[in-house]
């Protein structure tokens, strides 16, 4: 998916929702453990339930390879079902020399090699320009590098300032700005950050940024839209847990819509009141 693309599908369906599929089989609903594949149809009907309402899906590599290869292939068959006009993100934080990065990339990015032909993929940044440009090397695919997550242990590192005063997460967007463009390169920026998207925003004002947190970590919408959004809306905001398990019953796909629809509602009014 194109840069031009992903605008067209955000302004036609009022949305920059994105749904993490981060499926952890003990808590998805019991009955589904009757299935041949349980995370597979859970994905299924989730996708199912909300297609309609965003523009993004991410699952969470990590959950599908932690059951070998089952796993992995539940994550092949969800990544075939995901709608075309839908960005299909691999959140796997991938990251290494040269080499070892070009065989990620071929992995989730070359379909006749893996059986995946992901549009994006998060990629961790911290060995520097060759663990990226192997990512980058793809046409018409997007790497997402981390630059301020959600988690706590995030300012461990990302918020220290070196002798000029700068954070490092500054020095991450300003040094990997020139190793891609706006149109194959975005940003994981957490919701949980708040003002920190003014700064973001200096660095990096043309590119799309993956905001993590809002929903079950607590981050506002409001918050994001009113430092981050730029005159493209530039936001791919992610929800998981508030929406995939919104419920444990058998009305987990509609609840899930519930909770997506109330979202993209949410953000509907964040772009009309920016007249996008």
């Amino acid at each position: 998916m194109t840069r031009s693309e992903l605008i067209h599908q955000i302004k036609t369906k009022r949305s920059f929702l994105c749904v993490g599929l981060d499926t952890d089989i003990d808590k998805i609903p019991r009955h589904l453990l009757d299935y041949e594949d349980p995370v597979f149809e859970f994905n299924r009907q989730i996708i199912e339930a909300t297609a309609d309402l965003c523009v993004a899906y991410k699952p969470n590599i990590a959950f599908y390879e932690s059951r070998g290869v089952a796993g992995w292939q539940s994550l092949q068959k969800t990544w075939a079902a995901l709608p075309q006009d839908c960005l299909s993100i691999a959140d796997a934080k991938r990251g290494d020399i040269g080499n070892t990065s070009k065989m990620y990339a071929k992995a989730f990015f070359e379909r006749e090699v893996s059986g995946l032909g992901f549009d994006a993929i998060t990629i961790a940044p911290y060995m520097g320009h060759d663990s990226v440009m192997p990512f980058l090397d793809f046409d018409d695919k997007w790497s997402i590098v981390l630059a301020l997550t959600s988690n706590a242990g995030g300012l461990d590192f990302q918020t220290h300032r070196d002798a000029d005063g700068v954070q490092l997460f500054e020095r991450v967007i300003e040094k990997t700005n020139g190793w891609g463009t706006p149109d194959n390169l975005m940003y994981v920026v957490g919701a949980t950050r708040g003002d920190a998207f003014a700064v973001i925003r200096k660095c990096a004002p043309d590119h799309f940024l993956l905001v993590p947190g809002v929903g079950a970590q607590g981050g506002s919408l409001q918050d994001v839209c009113r430092y981050g959004m730029n005159a493209d809306c530039g936001l791919l905001v992610n929800a998981t847990r508030s929406i995939i398990y919104a419920s444990n019953g058998k009305d987990f796909a509609e609840r899930a819509r519930e909770e997506a629809l109330a979202l993209q509602q949410q953000m509907e009014r964040e772009l009309a009141a920016r007249s996008l």
